[in-house]
């Protein structure tokens, strides 16, 4: 996986080179990243650390110190359509210090917070507050189905 027309600090420490996607984005000094990470279109800031099998999108800007845990993604578009022409993009933005547990969802077009935490496996729809904690995304029942019939 090739890193193509960005700009990498010299002090990035990318633990496997060849295991990264890395295209038309800015990485300040002291980043560290992960294998199996893909930044595309993006700047992310100094000193932060992506670990692990993160997604971050064209759009997304990253501030200093932030933390992304493993398996995270984070969404630009918030209505996907393979067959539409026009796409819109919907940027996320990750301000200073904040930390973004492990299996975690951002949709498109959030803000989180400077200092701000965001628990493992969350699903953040809405703007995070600076300094704020949230966490979870309880599954729900969205559909009620009748218990005579089977499901097919």
């Amino acid at each position: 996986m090739p890193i193509i027309d960005s700009r990498v600090h010299i002090t990035v420490k990318i633990w496997h080179e060849n295991l990264v996607n890395i295209y038309d984005s800015t990485i300040g000094e002291g980043t560290k990243i992960a294998s199996f990470v893909e930044i595309g279109g993006s700047v992310i800031g100094k000193n932060c650390k992506i670990e692990a099998h993160v997604f971050i999108p064209p759009g997304t800007v990253i501030g200093d110190y932030v933390f992304i845990g493993p398996n995270c993604t984070i969404c630009n578009d918030k209505y996907p359509n393979a067959m539409a022409s026009v796409w819109e993009r919907s940027p996320v933005t990750i301000k200073d210090r904040a930390r973004i547990g492990a299996d975690s969802v951002i949709l498109p077009g959030v803000t989180v917070g400077e200092n701000a935490t965001v628990g493992a496996g969350s699903v953040v729809a809405e703007n995070v507050p600076d300094g704020a904690i949230v966490y979870g995304e309880k599954a729900k029942p969205r559909e009620i189905r009748c218990l005579n019939k089977p499901m097919l």
